[in-house]
């Protein structure tokens, strides 16, 4: 096994499907053969993604990659998603509503809105009558509430939930709790994944791992901080003004909840709970 350590060859090409060494477009114990017969034999006859964990190289690390996915992954409804063993058994999706691959962006929606658009501003907003203090749905206190309006939601309805509205029932924009059970369960690392920069969250449970992109985040008409800092909505309200909604946030130096006004535009990462 310490061939296998030292073995490593550089690639350019990103894994289509998570685990797919093969390209047959699923991950199966095919995909570890093909990557034991590389780094053993040097017989590439059946390798088309191994760089599985986008570090430049086809090593062990790869084969790790390719195990987690077979042990810790669901495909039961085309939507991949990673067990990382929470105790609440939330099942983080690989992916961001709206992108075909873990690094890409995805789309950007306003909090409670189901449809990415081109401008982002309390104007646009939907559930408001052009400012902060005219919301007309999900309101806890009257004076941001239009005419006094106060219904006393403090999450998101599924009709109003972009990771609902895009994938189905089964799944939701995760509530500030399973946020914070990410962040609190899981060593994170920036890091960069085919070229584009990120966070893993690493399970310190069973070592599962997912990957979140530095998507930035959108107001007005302009894209900013991409690359930089990623901002992942929860469905949950902010406590301390109801103009303001939770969400997840991380750039280099740090990573936490926090939260921003409903009108932005941001990620979105979708989660469901485990059946098992």
């Amino acid at each position: 096994m310490a061939m296998l350590a030292l073995c490593g060859v550089a690639v350019a090409q990103a894994p289509a499907v998570s685990g797919d060494v093969n390209g047959d477009g699923v991950c199966t114990v095919d995909d570890v053969a093909a990557l034991y017969n590389y780094l053993l034999f040097d017989d590439s006859s059946a390798l088309v993604n191994g760089d599985q964990d986008g570090d430049g190289f086809i090593t062990v690390g790869d084969v790790t990659w390719v195990y987690n996915v077979l042990l810790y992954m669901s495909h039961d409804d085309g939507h991949e998603c990673v067990d990382l063993g929470l105790p609440s058994g939330t099942l983080w999706s690989t992916m961001n509503i709206g992108a075909s691959s873990p690094e890409d962006y995805g789309d950007y929606f306003a909090w409670g809105e189901t449809t990415p658009k081109d401008v982002y501003d309390w104007s646009t907003y939907k559930w408001c009558e052009g400012s902060d203090s005219t919301l007309t749905k999900y309101c806890t206190i009257s004076n941001y509430g239009y005419n006094g309006f106060v219904d006393n939601k403090t999450e998101l309805d599924p009709e109003d939930d972009a990771a609902t509205a895009a994938w189905g029932a089964e799944w939701r924009m995760p509530s500030l709790e399973q946020i914070q059970e990410l962040i609190d369960n899981c060593t994170t690392e920036w890091t960069t994944r085919n070229g584009v920069n990120g966070r893993l969250f690493t399970s310190n449970i069973n070592s599962a791992s997912v990957f979140l992109p530095a998507a930035g985040v959108r107001w007005d008409s302009e894209l900013n901080l991409a690359g930089s800092h990623g901002n992942y909505w929860s469905r949950t309200l902010y406590s301390g003004s109801p103009s303001h909604a939770c969400y997840l946030n991380f750039y280099s130096g740090n990573v936490g909840a926090s939260n921003v006004d409903r009108y932005y535009g941001q990620s979105v990462r979708a989660v469901r709970v485990s059946q098992n």
